[in-house]
């Protein structure tokens, strides 16, 4: 894995001066995830892993960078299943009836009138459902 890591480290280097800078790393998730970043975002990526304060990643930092991003990606998975598990099958959504049902199923009866409260208190747009984004906030709180 080291080695392999060490690959990977080194083909985002792109000067060889053993940092990767923002810049760097904006070239090569363009180039090996087709995705676009912004350099915003790029200078956010760097400095969630920058431990010395360089705005350049060494090689010890990226590896911390590519663990939270797996760990990130860990939990939006399990999310996504949770999210699964409580939405009205077909809508993408969570209604007052499918947390109702849910919650059932979990031993905790709930009337619909205080499934639609919790609700509330997450649906950021007021549509009286929670989406996949309103859920992410509701269990981060």
């Amino acid at each position: 894995m080291a080695s392999e890591f060490s690959r990977v480290f080194s083909a985002f280097d792109r000067d060889d001066d053993g940092k990767i800078s923002a810049a760097e790393l904006r070239l090569c998730m363009k180039a090996a995830l087709g995705e676009d970043v912004s350099a915003e975002d790029a200078d956010e990526l760097v400095a969630s892993a920058d431990s010395d304060g360089d705005g350049l990643l060494d090689e010890e930092e990226f590896l911390k960078l590519v663990q939270l991003e797996n760990e990130e990606e860990d939990r939006c998975r399990g999310l996504k299943e949770a999210f699964g598990m409580y939405e009205m099958k077909g809508e993408g959504c969570i209604t007052p009836l499918s947390l109702k049902r849910m919650l059932s199923k979990l031993g905790s009866h709930q009337e619909i009138d205080e499934c639609k409260a919790m609700i509330c208190r997450f649906d950021l747009n007021g549509d009286g459902v929670l989406s996949f984004e309103e859920f992410k906030v509701m269990m981060d709180a």
